[in-house]
């Protein structure tokens, strides 16, 4: 068995992990964000002082392998009433963590009702709050309101400052690849990676390490991006340039209808130049990654969601094809000029 560890947030570590379960001889886990006050998730942080299960809700859901009707409960909104607007799921979570005293024993009972296909791990147990600086100087407190603030972002810092989760740093410190994967970068990436020992045991590992960049950029956050941005910014947090082993972006332009949709919103297409990737030791693998899907949006959920998103399976199939090559010692590492056409 291939251990694979996936780092971020709900909707990126979703679509991955719903590709990767599809291989018997992968060993799953997801680190995950938990810093999120949007929504549900936040509701319940407010009300009932619970640590936010949404994005771990995702995770789970993702790696479910029970009938398709529990997948279902878990994602089901309501969308009338006092409870307009909350997640079943959520609500689930929240409970058994209320029942037991743990959220590690919450996520266990979840995991034994959708029969998970590997792990859901917490970067941190603490409960904590994003606080984010623009170049302005105006602090923006918790993470919904950074995501909605369209302003660029200076920097990040945690109130108070959160203590890792000891089987995140076991779990990558003994994974084959680790996988940082597509989402709101200042939000649901760059999070986990400030938690205290994350870069460094990331450094640390052996695995071998892979980033899906974005494929569309976020309003102000990460305006004018190219994937070579995006690099920079993450290896920063990380502490190591060529950090990653390999970078999957994405080659096709999406249809201009969505284009439009998303550029009204000032969000726009990542774009990339080869020669940007000159000279660097990680190598950049751009392919179709389009998913052809149409997202649909759940009834009662009244949060923004991505229309263009990564096909799940030829992400996973990719990434499968990188590893098998890795542990066979047979693979040829390609140029940045074999790679990028």
């Amino acid at each position: 068995m291939y251990k694979v560890t996936v780092i971020g947030g709900g909707t990126g570590s979703f679509t991955i992990l719903n590709g990767l379960k599809n291989f018997p001889d992968l060993d799953l886990a997801a680190i995950i964000t938990m810093f999120d006050d949007g929504g549900s998730s936040g509701t319940l942080r407010d009300e009932l002082g619970a640590l936010p299960p949404g994005d771990i809700r995702q995770c789970l859901v993702a790696l479910s392998e029970s009938d398709e009707i529990w997948r279902q409960v878990f994602n089901f909104r309501f969308n009338e009433g006092i409870f307009a607007g909350q997640n079943f799921g959520n609500l689930l979570i929240t409970a058994f963590q209320q029942i037991t005293g743990s959220f590690e024993m919450a996520l266990n009972f979840a995991g034994e009702i959708l029969k998970t296909k590997g792990k859901v791990i917490p970067v941190t147990l603490d409960d904590v709050h994003l606080i984010a600086r623009t170049p302005d100087g105006e602090v923006i407190v918790g993470e919904h309101k950074i995501d909605l603030k369209e302003k660029p972002i200076e920097s990040l810092r945690f109130k108070p400052e959160p203590g890792y989760n000891p089987k995140a740093i076991e779990r990558l410190l003994n994974s084959d690849m680790i996988v940082i994967c597509p989402g709101d970068v200042y939000t649901s990436i760059l999070p986990n990676l400030m938690v205290r020992s994350m870069a460094k045991t990331i450094r640390a590992s052996k695995a071998l390490k892979v980033y899906i960049c974005n494929i569309m950029t976020q309003k102000m956050h990460t305006a004018n991006f190219r994937v070579i941005d995006f690099i920079k910014l993450i290896e920063s947090y990380l502490g190591q340039k060529d950090i990653f082993d390999f970078v999957l972006y994405n080659s096709r332009k999406p249809d201009e209808e969505f284009l439009a949709a998303y550029s009204q919103e000032g969000e726009f297409l990542v774009e990339f130049q080869e020669e940007d990737f000159v000279g660097r030791k990680t190598v950049f693998l751009g392919k179709d990654f389009l998913s052809q899907k149409i997202p649909m949006q759940v009834k009662g959920d009244n949060l923004r969601r991505a229309l263009i998103r990564h096909d799940s399976i030829e992400v996973a199939l990719t990434l499968y094809e990188l590893l098998k090559k890795e542990s066979e010692i047979t693979w040829i590492k390609w140029t940045n000029e074999s790679c990028c056409t």
